[in-house]
């Protein structure tokens, strides 16, 4: 299970993330729940790849790979999500208390960093089109991407 792994995972993840942010704050997209709640999934991917890096950086494997193991699960709840907003959620009027829905306003952090997780649009009016594919789309290839890495490195010899 290599170290380096974690980091790379964690670096894609804040990327993404910066990705979004400045698409809602610069560029003017709104962010439906679904929209945050992947980024709520990316903060846990930064978060356990972290732990990760610094359990294998002072050999605690089994932190290790306890952490590899939530990264990919974490990774396939956020394909999951970005499949669901894209086939279904997209196509309703209103994605109000939907599960997304309703771990942000539950959980409070809507409210508490509105700026982050704030839920200002509908997933039929957050639908928007990057580079010829939808937002929904890209956040699904990210997290696919993310899967992968952390499974092939779970699988991997560690040389580090």
């Amino acid at each position: 299970m290599q170290q380096r792994w974690f980091l790379y995972s964690a670096l894609i993840s804040f990327a993404a993330l910066l990705v979004a942010l400045v698409s809602q704050h610069v560029f003017g997209l709104r962010p439906c729940a679904w929209c945050v709640f992947q980024r709520l999934l990316l903060l846990a991917i930064i978060g356990f790849s972290l732990i990760g890096y610094v359990a294998m950086r002072y050999k605690t494997l089994w932190l290790g790979f306890l952490c590899r193991i939530v990264l990919i699960a974490t990774a396939f709840g956020g394909i999951l999500s970005a499949w669901y907003q894209q086939t279904v959620a997209a196509k309703l009027f209103s994605c109000d208390m939907t599960f997304a829905d309703q771990v942000m306003i539950s959980s409070g952090l809507e409210s508490s960093m509105p700026w982050l997780f704030g839920i200002y649009a509908t997933c039929m009016d957050a639908s928007v089109a990057i580079l010829g594919l939808d937002y929904a789309i890209w956040a699904l290839l990210l997290f696919v991407v993310l899967l992968v890495i952390n499974t092939l490195a779970l699988f991997s010899k560690a040389v580090d």
